[in-house]
């Protein structure tokens, strides 16, 4: 089977980490400290699109919104 992510694209994803780790990762345009894991994964992984890496595209963000739907729609039954 075929290799998802590069080398290049996990060495982007480590140097982000070890960023956030020393606390010098900044998000782009708000320039706040990221502290969050996920979001220093995702800062690596565009970073990494951005040079070129194989990285496999973004998640659309439609998943998001139907789970949240489905998980809405149990409140509302009748008692």
């Amino acid at each position: 089977m075929a290799r998802r992510y590069s080398k290049k694209a996990s060495q982007k994803v480590k140097r982000a980490m070890h960023e956030r780790k020393r606390g010098t990762l900044r998000s782009g345009r708000s320039g706040r400290k990221v502290t969050s894991r996920k979001q220093a994964i995702a800062i690596g992984l565009s970073e990494a699109r951005r040079s070129g890496a194989k990285v496999p595209k973004r998640r659309s963000s439609s998943r998001k919104r139907k789970t949240g739907r489905r998980r809405g729609s149990s409140s509302s039954k009748k008692k």
